[in-house]
């Protein structure tokens, strides 16, 4: 069970436990009735209030008289500033008793962003999406970070109370039956959580305690003083509510080499055990994702790693874009290098990687927003340019990401957007993104990320679904990642790659690719194999050879 927080007691009422060290004195307000609560040698403050009950609002009442939502609240119906609500948690109708999860080789990620989704934007609306995610051969819904947030348009990584499932989207009520109805499906649910930071606005947490230290900076201010038991105690906790009150299946770590620990057992290794420990006690299969700039977190126990050197690498060569932190990649080398063996320029260590120990992608919601001012490939690649880049994310041997909408060449961009309350913040995050991503820019006109234009344009066009070009991008994607399932898993180092005369080749148990990424068309060997799959020219050019054109790509048996 969770430390902090409010929670139901047998017998009626709930009880109250916060840490609040940095004051004296800390009175519950419930429903506009004040109580003391009694504090402890740590800064701990509890009391039982035997007449609380679910949908009741509560508030912390400080020494200064301000009244403050729960750091650790379940619910915020009125925002990051608003009281926050009691709920109990036990009487959700599960249906999912017999779900177990799935082996993490079995992934097959699906990143949305519950907003922009649908035309709805909440957790009850995507629902009505997830059929069409089974039939496209997607095991695993990963959400982008959901904890309660300023607003109701956001990317989800300036979310501060981290226990509240986001208010607009339908809080923990939508959350649940979202969770349920993909378990329904047989799909895996992945939630993506912030452990490097909080946002800026509604952060109140500093006001309890010493949450954080000037020992560390990170982009966002000083870092999560993990030194500390209590605040290692309220992430590790976090980690395991969403997996136990939501039956969440993976958690997807934000930013990794943001988080700082000084102690001798570090945060992520702690985590890997608590979240391996609960696994076993419920029989679960339950992992860890990181997003990190170097593959060291496998020491720390995590499960897998985003690979974004594999988009690095193949999306400029076909793009052209090779601006700001893009402009070291976009040879075919280096594309092979990523399909067959992993990092490319980033540490990585000198183990081989398992398949499933590396998440790959040619898109995502940061490199869309962010390399491509929001341009999605849908409106910068052709059809089959589009299709040729899914070829090889399915037959490289890692686990195969998409975002929301590639999977028919979503041609409305991704772009970033909050909905701050304070103007000089707003006025702060404009400037921060011009600067930090001048170099794409170049004289591109800036969409404003508070403007709500800017979230509008973001939600998906499920109408194109069935248009001429975006149906053909779906069908290639169904058909590669059924083609994908058919093949045996490779082991570590079982997939070999090469950029062989101007084609990228991937070998893996019992198919070849041969992909030209190129304006150019090229010849590459066949060996009389059978055709599984094939997309432009791939036409016989004498003996065991096969003609590629332009933008081709062919899968043989092996």
């Amino acid at each position: 069970m969770t430390r902090y927080g409010a929670r139901p007691v047998t017998g009626g009422g709930f009880e109250f436990c916060v840490w609040a060290e940095r004051q004296k004195a800390l009175r519950l307000r419930l429903d506009g009735r004040e109580m003391a609560m009694e504090r402890n040698a740590q800064g701990e403050f509890r009391v039982h209030a035997p007449e609380a009950r679910s949908g009741q609002d509560y508030q912390f009442v400080l020494d200064s008289g301000d009244a403050r939502p729960d750091p650790a609240s379940r619910w915020q119906p009125y925002g990051v500033h608003g009281a926050s609500r009691l709920c109990d948690r036990s009487g959700f109708g599960w249906t999912d008793q017999d779900w177990r999860g799935l082996e993490l080789k079995d992934y097959v990620f699906y990143e949305l962003h519950t907003g922009t989704f649908t035309e709805r934007g909440t957790f009850e609306a995507a629902v009505e999406r997830l059929d069409h995610l089974v039939t496209l051969g997607v095991t695993a819904v990963e959400l982008m970070p959901v904890a309660e947030f300023p607003g109701g348009r956001n990317w989800g990584y300036d979310g501060v109370a981290l226990y509240a499932p986001q208010s607009s989207y339908g809080g923990p009520e939508g959350l649940r039956t979202l969770v349920n109805a993909c378990h329904e499906r047989g799909l895996a649910v992945v939630l993506d959580v912030v452990y490097n930071h909080l946002g800026p606005e509604g952060n109140y947490l500093g006001e309890f305690a010493g949450y954080f230290t000037g020992r560390h900076k990170t982009p966002w201010g000083n870092a999560i003083d993990y030194s500390r038991e209590e605040v290692r105690r309220f992430f590790l906790d976090n980690a395991i509510y969403w997996m136990r009150e939501f039956h969440v299946d993976a958690l997807r770590l934000d930013a990794v080499h943001g988080i700082f620990d000084d102690s001798a057992d570090h945060i992520l290794a702690d985590m890997a055990r608590e979240v391996a420990a609960f696994g076993a006690q419920t029989g679960r299969q339950v992992y860890l994702i990181a997003e990190s700039e170097s593959g060291d977190v496998r020491a720390h126990g995590i499960d897998s790693v985003w690979h974004d050197e594999f988009h690095h690498a193949i999306v400029p060569l076909m793009t052209g874009n090779r601006r700001g932190y893009l402009r070291r990649y976009g040879k075919e080398e280096q594309v092979a290098q990523a399909a067959g063996e992993g990092f490319v320029l980033w540490e990585a260590g000198d183990d081989p990687w398992r398949p499933e120990q590396l998440v790959a992608f040619v898109q995502n919601h940061d490199q869309v927003a962010n390399a491509f001012l929001g341009d999605r490939q849908g409106a910068l690649l052709t059809v089959q340019q589009q299709q040729v880049a899914a070829a090889v994310l399915c037959f490289s041997p890692w686990l195969p990401l998409l975002f929301m909408g590639q999977e028919y060449g979503e041609t409305n961009p991704f772009l970033y957007f909050i909905s701050h309350s304070d103007g000089w913040l707003i006025e702060a995050v404009r400037q921060g993104r011009r600067r930090e991503f001048a170099p794409f820019y170049g004289r591109r006109p800036f969409p404003d990320p508070q403007d709500k234009e800017t979230f509008d344009r973001c939600k998906l066009d499920w109408g194109k679904v069935e248009q001429l070009g975006h149906a053909e991008v779906l069908a290639s994607y169904r058909e590669l990642l059924r083609l994908r399932r058919t093949l045996r898993r490779p082991e570590a180092g079982e997939v070999r790659a090469k950029a062989k005369d101007g084609c990228l080749i991937i070998e893996r148990p019992g198919a070849t690719l041969a992909a030209n990424l190129s304006d150019e068309e090229r010849i590459v060997q066949a060996d009389g194999r059978r055709l599984l799959w094939s997309v432009g020219e791939a036409a016989n050019a004498g003996g065991e050879n096969v003609r590629l054109g332009p933008w081709s790509a062919a899968a043989y048996s092996s």
